[in-house]
């Protein structure tokens, strides 16, 4: 059996280490774990989870920044038919409560403080208790483990990593391999939940066997090789880092180098000193690159692989991408939480238009259509919603039937609230969020589009537009810019040069020049927060 063969992550890590043997897995900082040694590590991991009378289908939480012991905790549970449920780092105690009480999680892995956020602190803080005691209000959470931490306060119920690894003296090796045994690929591997920047946060339910069917498709897609060396900056909480990430790796038989934060001068020293060949991301990571003064100082000449999507990509950044970066590789594509992550993707063939202007076309055994609000599939090169069907298509949001029924049809179909255009060739186009289009003067405006015209500018480094309430159009467009490096810009000359490149009614009319754009983790703009913004800058301005 190969890796990619495999029906559970389990089976995976198992077969991974027979194939790779000694070939490094996991480089972080001063540790290295072979591939043999990861499988050993997990099992170590699984037996500490059967102590703990972790049961088949129980959650577990991991609340903690980009780790070798994040990965190690998370196949552990895995391997023993637990349901891994990834949070955010940047979210804040009542947050997390939050998702641990909605999931039911019987375990939380953590760390103690990581960026000046000390976690198990506003977690205990927000739910009223700072003492330490099992929290009030999370009946369900029954440990919490520390990683990289010495403070053991185990009576508690909070412990260290190495505590938690020694409980699993009392069960043998062979009692966590026939737990593994019983895991079947149409088991839960994984409640991810959503950003929840419309509403409450839910939980996407996925399983082994389609995950794994999944990213063997893109891993091949890109063409990850086993001489990989994939440097992680997208955090593992999100799929990107996580499936497209160091699961990813595993397929292929890469050296998985997790890195916990982007710092731009941190990331281009470890591209020479690593060796890194592989980096994907989001555009701002390659657009930051590029812009940092110094970049060309550094070696980054190891680099060949280059994955990207979730944003505007301007066409200019493509060819910067291969001609600047020297990316022999760059491929995006487009995905979601709800579809395991991955739904359409280039070729690494296709040309930097097309590349920059479409998401690709669908992955082998998914359906694409964009249709209209009575789900009819619109002609080609005509805006409708984007839908996907087949085997990438979660199982249902945890404990919300009424949230799965409005999400997926009768037919199977899932209603991603994304607006795309297809074209002749099948390649599909990501114009923007249904909640995000604008309408001025009756006029539909997409600022996905008006944000890649933008771009175009030479002194523009990056831009997102909103649109914002006004008295006589009902909505105008407005734009918030950040220049590129020594470049000076100024509100109305932004305005003169869109008037001058695109039709009259997606011109901005208000322009706001920023330093940077407020981001999430995953390096996506957060767009209410200039939606809040807008309305002070407006308020002020009247």
């Amino acid at each position: 059996m190969k890796p990619t063969d495999a029906t559970t992550i389990g089976q995976l890590i198992a077969v991974a280490a027979d194939t790779f043997g000694e070939k490094a897995a996991i480089e972080d900082g001063d540790v290295t774990i072979s591939y043999r040694d990861l499988h050993v590590r997990g099992l170590q991991a699984a037996r500490a989870f059967i102590a703990s009378g972790l049961e088949h289908g129980d959650r577990v939480g991991i609340w903690a920044p980009n780790l070798f012991e994040w990965v190690i905790a998370a196949i552990g549970l895995q391997m023993v038919g637990g349901v891994l449920v990834p949070l955010n780092t940047r979210m804040k105690g009542a947050e997390t409560a939050y998702i641990l009480e909605k999931s039911g999680a019987r375990m939380l892995f953590t760390m103690d403080e990581f960026l000046g956020a000390r976690y198990i602190d506003l977690l205990l803080d927000a739910m009223g208790r700072g003492d330490g005691r099992p929290v009030a209000g999370l009946p369900d959470l029954e440990r919490i483990v520390s990683f990289r931490s010495t403070d053991s306060r185990e009576k508690t119920g909070i412990g260290t990593w190495d505590a938690f690894l020694a409980l699993g003296q009392s069960v043998s090796d062979a009692e966590a391999r026939a737990r593994a045994d019983r895991v079947e690929g149409e088991d839960l591997s994984d409640i991810l939940f959503t950003s929840g920047t419309t509403g409450k946060p839910k939980g996407v339910m996925t399983e082994h066997a389609q995950n794994l069917r999944g990213f063997e498709v893109w891993t091949d897609v890109v063409g990850l090789r086993a001489d990989d060396r994939y440097l992680i900056v997208n955090p593992f909480f999100h799929s990107f880092g996580y499936k497209a990430g160091w699961l990813s790796c595993f397929l292929r038989g890469a050296t998985c180098l997790p890195q916990d934060v982007f710092d731009v001068p941190k990331v281009l020293d470890r591209i020479g000193r690593d060796h890194v060949s592989a980096l994907p991301g989001p555009p701002t990571l390659y657009q930051t690159i590029l812009a940092h003064p110094e970049f060309e100082s550094y070696d980054l000449s190891s680099l060949r692989l280059a994955v990207t999507g979730a944003a505007v990509v301007p066409v200019d950044l493509i060819i910067k991408m291969r001609e600047v970066l020297a990316f022999e590789t760059v491929i995006t594509g487009y995905g979601l939480t709800e579809t395991c992550g991955i739904v359409t993707m280039c070729r690494h063939d296709d040309d930097p238009e097309t590349i920059a202007n479409t998401s690709g076309r669908a992955i082998p055994g998914v359906d694409v259509q964009c249709v209209d609000p009575e789900g009819n599939e619109v002609a080609r090169g005509e805006p409708g919603e984007v839908v996907v069907r087949g085997y990438n298509v979660m199982r249902g949001y945890f404990d919300d039937e009424a949230a799965t029924t409005e999400t997926i049809d009768s037919d199977g179909w899932l209603h991603t609230g994304d607006i795309g255009v297809m074209n002749e060739r099948r390649y599909l186009r990501i114009t923007d969020r249904i909640k995000d289009m604008f309408i001025m003067g009756g006029f539909n405006c997409y600022p996905a589009e008006i944000e890649s015209m933008l771009c175009s500018h030479d002194a523009v480094a990056q831009v997102a537009v909103i649109g914002v309430p006004d008295e006589r159009m009902g909505e105008v467009g407005m734009a918030f810019v950040v220049p590129m490096p020594g470049a000076t810009l100024d509100e109305k000359a932004i305005i003169a040069w869109c008037r001058e490149n695109m039709a009259n009614y997606k011109v901005p009319r208000h322009v706001s020049i920023l330093d940077e754009l407020p981001m999430n983790a995953m390096g996506k703009v957060t767009k209410f927060v200039l939606r809040e913004r807008a309305g002070e800058l407006l308020e002020r301005s009247q």
